[in-house]
């Protein structure tokens, strides 16, 4: 889902006209908020208005001398802050619930789903007091994304460490690429699946690789744009599309008959299962990297990560609407819940088809801004190191948009289940961007300060680190692995 973002305030305190110049020029990626923020030589004002908000107006210099005045909006207040990183945390995965109780087991699922939300809160805050530590040591700077944090902890860090910062930064933007392109992916074929078997309903009989064919053109077309105004405004019909076919996948399945018995499903499960369990919970839970844009736009940032603030307060609401929806799809089709549980309504029923076609309209009107994520990661790079690509910079993207489109459409193509693609880049690249990343960062953060680096902060960070490395290393096999048996 996209996130739409106002620009990052600065830290003003009271309500005085404050002008502050700053000189260094930095372009900042807010990884996958797809946000570039460049700023240049600027001179920014800030105004307090009647209700206490600061609005900004900003004077910036280009290259060539120009200057040019833009006034931007104010800040985003707790509940816009909630609200944005609820959108940004409930996708695809979220219809993929009943097929990660399915792993988990009823009891299994229903513990360790807490549990995984704990920890990915606790690393979120890791990440956040890294970050913040690295923005207080360098002059100038006002807020590091989730790669710029790795870095800039890396290059304070010991000096032995130092010598990774700009690797531990690849590292990190090569997940969230390899994040956004499974997002792509995934999003092909959970269209193509119930586009399918509505059309198969109503007579047209075409083969799954051709309903993708055909989806293929009308996502192409707004892929190709360059700007991401063309694409944002489909953002909000695309939630609403997804939130109405999960509400009503959910009142079909209570109104289907009678619930079977909770004792008719299995309450745990086995070693292989339970690491499809992991890759899909971390698949869903995948938005670490919304945390630092989100907190740096908020009027107040220290309210983002207290007790009952944005954080803890989003990650409860999202974890109790995943074992909501995983606990009633597993009770209702058991061992038959599919990948997304729209597949599992009866095709026969108008009423279903409606569903499906919405639900999958809603996951295609998201594609191009999941798409468009993924490309402000790679474009920047490619235009710094290609003199083609500064010659012609509009014309060399596009034709980079129309290749990562077919790769896209390619992987999509030949990947067998949905849910099994959802376990394989969850175990593999949500594990390390939500765990291990963070953990490091907080090693490397504690080994600056003497003594910081105590028993219980050794043996939690080393606990995490386990499950994280078992969690990737079993969930990325038993994905391969079933991956392969659907090809036999």
């Amino acid at each position: 889902m996209h996130l739409k973002l106002p620009p990052s305030p600065s830290p003003f305190h009271t309500q005085q006209e404050q002008q502050q110049s700053v000189s260094e020029q930095k372009a900042i990626e807010a990884g996958e908020m797809g946000r570039t923020l460049e700023i240049t030589p600027v001179t920014v004002t800030t105004t307090a208005t009647s209700n206490g908000d600061h609005q900004m107006e900003k004077q910036t210099t280009d290259v060539e001398g120009n200057s040019s005045q833009v006034k931007r909006r104010h800040a985003t207040s707790n509940l816009e802050a909630a609200t944005h990183l609820f959108k940004g945390s409930v996708g695809a995965g979220l219809f993929a619930m009943g097929d990660c109780f399915k792993n988990g087991g009823l009891a299994g699922a229903t513990i360790l789903l807490p549990i995984i939300a704990v920890m990915c809160v606790h690393c979120e805050r890791m990440l956040i007091r890294g970050s913040v530590l690295a923005v207080e040591r360098t002059p100038g700077a006002t807020f590091f994304d989730y790669p710029e944090t790795v870095e800039k902890c890396f290059e304070y860090g010991p000096r032995p460490l130092r010598r990774m910062s700009r690797i531990m930064k690849l590292i990190v933007e090569m997940f969230l690429c390899v994040t956004q392109f499974g997002f792509c992916a995934i999003y092909f074929v959970f269209i193509t699946e119930n586009l399918h078997q509505v059309l198969q309903q109503n007579g047209v009989d075409i083969s799954m690789s051709m309903v993708m064919l055909i989806t293929l053109l009308p996502a192409m077309i707004p892929s190709l744009m360059t700007n991401l105004k063309y694409i944002s405004p489909v953002s909000a019909f695309a939630n609403v599309a997804l939130l109405f076919g999960l509400i009503a996948t959910l009142s079909i399945a209570f109104s289907d008959g009678p619930m079977p018995a909770v004792s008719d499903r299995h309450l745990f499960t086995s070693g292989s299962q339970l690491s499809l369990f992991f890759g899909t919970a971390l698949f869903s839970y995948e938005g670490i990297a919304l945390i630092l844009p989100l907190r740096n736009s908020m009027r107040q940032p220290e309210n983002f990560s207290t007790r009952f603030g944005v954080l803890n307060s989003t990650m409860f609401f999202t974890t109790a609407l995943f074992m909501f929806t995983g606990f009633v799809s597993y009770v209702r089709w058991g061992e038959d819940v599919a990948g997304s549980i729209t597949l599992n309504l009866v095709v026969e029923d108008v009423f279903s088809q409606v569903v499906k076609v919405v639900a999958a309209l809603g996951v295609f009107l998201g594609y191009p801004i999941q798409f468009f994520v993924m490309m402000k990661i790679l474009w920047p790079p490619l235009k710094r190191s290609n003199s083609c690509a500064q010659k012609y910079p509009i014309s060399m993207q596009v034709v980079l948009r129309f290749f990562m489109v077919m790769m896209t459409f390619g992987v999509a193509l030949v990947v067998p289940q949905l849910n099994l693609f959802i376990s394989l880049i969850g175990a593999l690249c949500s594990t390390c961007l939500a765990f291990v990343i963070p953990v490091l960062i907080d090693f490397v953060v504690r080994a600056q300060v003497p003594k910081g680096l105590g028993h219980w902060s050794y043996a939690k960070n080393l606990l995490i680190l386990a499950v994280a490395l078992l969690g990737i290393v079993t969930g990325t096999y038993q994905s391969i692995v079933e991956i392969i048996r659907e090809f036999k």
